[in-house]
């Protein structure tokens, strides 16, 4: 038993607060920012800090810094399901998108520790191109890439003919050049609405005729009652992965404050409006998605 002689010196703030970005219509967002304090713990402090990049429409920052990238690898796939068969599945669009007798770039943008590189790796070894294929990785974190560059040597020691190449930027700021595929796993949805049109344009010029875009996401749904469902559906897989009901709620304040989830009518309507002939879902489990687009 803990007795109080006096009065505490600082109140005790234990709201829920709400945010939006600022838009309008459709790219309207909001977000609940849960600032009360375990009182186990007696006091807390919360800091709203905003990312050196941010653009104004997010109101916390989520670093992919050397915390993350030390548990990255279990943490993704304990919160994103259908992430290891997208993974799985890497290889065989490698064999199907990939030419032995000319020279094309694969790029993964936000490759994180390199997992969808070394899946491309594997299916253009398996089909003879890796003679003829360069795979680029881009991350705009440190820590990231700094254990990445560490996996893909590993591998590099054991087969000369990969070509791997890192590169610390923002994916914005890539320059995409004849690309057989260009991956982004979960990653632009945490680029801002107003630049996603231009990134994408971007890529679509960037690729050979016939290359593919794979972009995975995590989409949301414009009935609210689909959006609810799901949602507890995914609390539950999280739960069912070894996550606490604290954690799991501690991660949804950290992450979507700065992931804005768009519908997958929208990223259907950006893919076909920057010239994709082929737009279509391939994997889907609850709200995450990937979709293969072709040029």
């Amino acid at each position: 038993t803990i007795t109080l002689k006096e009065d505490l010196e600082h109140d005790h703030f234990g709201e829920i607060k709400t945010y939006d970005n600022g838009l309008t219509g459709a790219d309207y967002q909001e977000w609940d920012v849960d600032m009360r304090a375990e009182v186990a713990l007696l006091s807390r402090n919360v800091t709203i800090q905003g990312d050196e990049h941010d653009n104004g429409s997010t109101i916390a920052s989520f670093r992919f810094d050397e915390r993350v990238a030390n548990v990255f690898s279990d943490m993704i796939s304990r919160s994103v399901p259908g992430y290891q068969q997208i993974l799985q599945m890497l290889p065989t669009l490698a064999k199907q998108f990939c030419n032995q007798d000319i020279h094309q770039n694969y790029y993964d943008l936000g490759c994180s520790l390199g997992a969808g590189m070394i899946a491309i790796a594997q299916g253009l070894e398996d089909a003879n191109c890796l003679s003829s294929s360069k795979i680029i990785g881009i991350d705009n974190s440190n820590a990231m890439l700094i254990q990445a560059k560490e996996i893909l040597n590993e591998l590099h020691a054991s087969n000369s003919k990969l070509d791997f190449q890192l590169s610390e930027q923002n994916i914005q700021d890539v320059p995409i050049d004849n690309a057989s595929i260009v991956l982004m796993n979960f990653t632009l949805q945490f680029i801002p609405l107003n630049q996603r049109g231009k990134l994408i344009n971007d890529i679509y010029k960037g690729l050979v005729n016939g290359g593919a875009l794979i972009l995975s996401e995590k989409i949301k749904f414009d009935d609210a009652s689909t959006q609810q469902k799901l949602t507890e559906i995914h609390h539950q897989f999280k739960a069912d992965q070894g996550y606490s009901e604290l954690e799991i709620a501690k991660k949804r304040d950290a992450i979507e404050n700065v992931l804005i989830p768009e519908t997958l009518d929208k990223h259907q309507q950006r893919l076909h409006n920057a010239g994709f002939s082929i737009v279509t879902p391939w994997v889907q489990n609850l709200q995450f998605i990937s979709i293969l687009a072709i040029k």
